[in-house]
């Protein structure tokens, strides 16, 4: 009795063993599946239609060419990216979840809010940047708004008045940049998304945005709005004949925007590099170097460590326009 007691014992302890061992084993070789085995999500901080979503949606498509894994675009938008900012931030650092964002999350957010839900710097790891442009002041067509100056002098004579919509962080530091240098006073009305907040511009709820080229270029070429002014430095070529803030008045006007991917602060840093390359490869593809030109903005691809440098200095950039603006954090 004893002998068979003792038997099946051991018995037990060996298939645990097997067990165990069999567990560990997947284990080794999950880890040791090339990257990548299963689909990227690709996570856009702001809605459909918006520019970062157009961008990942035509970058994306490369990317899973090169990578022959499929790629999905996932749009969370809503409070000024945070929603999204954290949801990556507290993901997986598998390389199967990539922030495709703006200076919106990662520059201006840190300054327009007391608390965030993410840490800009720690919680990330940066990858490449992906694309520069400018923005401009549209209207809708019938708008007695004909020029930059019509704009300030109807602000001036009706001061909170006049409204501008904004759907994130760019949008709205344009506004009131444009405010503080001017020296008016506008009616600041919040969105989940720039597309949202044309929507009711069309529609004669706003009287004006300054929002992205990539968002605004379409609804300009089709009528449904008119440019004023380009808040570059310089002409945008597929604006060309619309003059700049500081050709209208208002000088050493110049802020733009610019889209970049991150993923998770524990990501490896050969997955990193991995998805550096295939990212910076699919901004270099013919159809997004369209889509940017179309959209008046410019490749613009980055090793990790050079983006890291250039957000710690716009950081600094937004912080001191954000200030002299006098926008206190929410």
């Amino acid at each position: 009795m004893k002998n068979t007691a003792s038997q099946l014992f051991r018995l037990v302890r060996a298939a645990c063993v097997l067990a165990a061992a069999t567990m560990a084993m997947h284990a080794v070789w999950a880890q040791a599946a090339p990257y990548p085995s299963k689909p990227i999500v690709l996570v856009v901080p702001f809605g459909a239609g918006s520019a970062t979503d157009q961008l990942a949606r035509a970058v994306g498509a490369t990317v899973a060419e090169r990578l022959k894994q499929p790629v999905v675009v996932e749009n969370k938008g809503g409070a000024s990216g945070l929603i999204a900012s954290q949801e990556v931030a507290r993901a997986a650092g598998d390389g199967y979840t990539v922030l495709i964002t703006t200076n919106t999350t990662q520059v201006a957010n840190p300054h327009l809010f007391k608390k965030l839900p993410y840490d800009p710097v720690k919680d990330f790891k940066p990858v490449t940047g992906l694309g520069r442009g400018g923005m401009v002041l549209v209207v809708r067509p019938d708008s007695r708004l004909k020029s930059l100056a019509d704009v300030i002098a109807a602000a001036r004579a009706a001061p909170g008045k006049l409204s501008f919509g904004a759907g994130n962080s760019s949008s709205r530091i344009a506004g009131e940049m444009f405010k503080q240098m001017s020296g008016t006073d506008l009616l600041y009305v919040p969105y989940r998304s720039n597309p949202s907040a044309m929507t009711d511009l069309i529609g004669g709820q706003l009287d004006l945005m300054i929002v992205d080229t990539v968002t605004g270029i379409p609804q300009i070429e089709g009528g449904r709005l008119r440019a004023i002014a380009v808040s570059s430095a310089r002409r945008v070529p597929a604006l060309a004949g619309v003059p700049t803030f500081d050709e209208s008045g208002i000088k050493g006007y110049d802020l733009g925007y610019w889209f970049a991917a991150y993923v998770p602060a524990t990501t490896p840093a050969p997955v990193v590099s991995k998805l550096r390359e295939a990212l910076a490869a699919a901004v270099g593809e013919p159809r997004t170097q369209s889509f940017l030109r179309a959209s008046g903005a410019s490749a613009w691809t980055t090793e990790p460590e050079e983006l890291a440098r250039f957000q710690a200095a716009e950081s600094r950039r937004w912080s001191e326009v954000i200030k002299a603006a006098g926008i206190e954090p929410e």
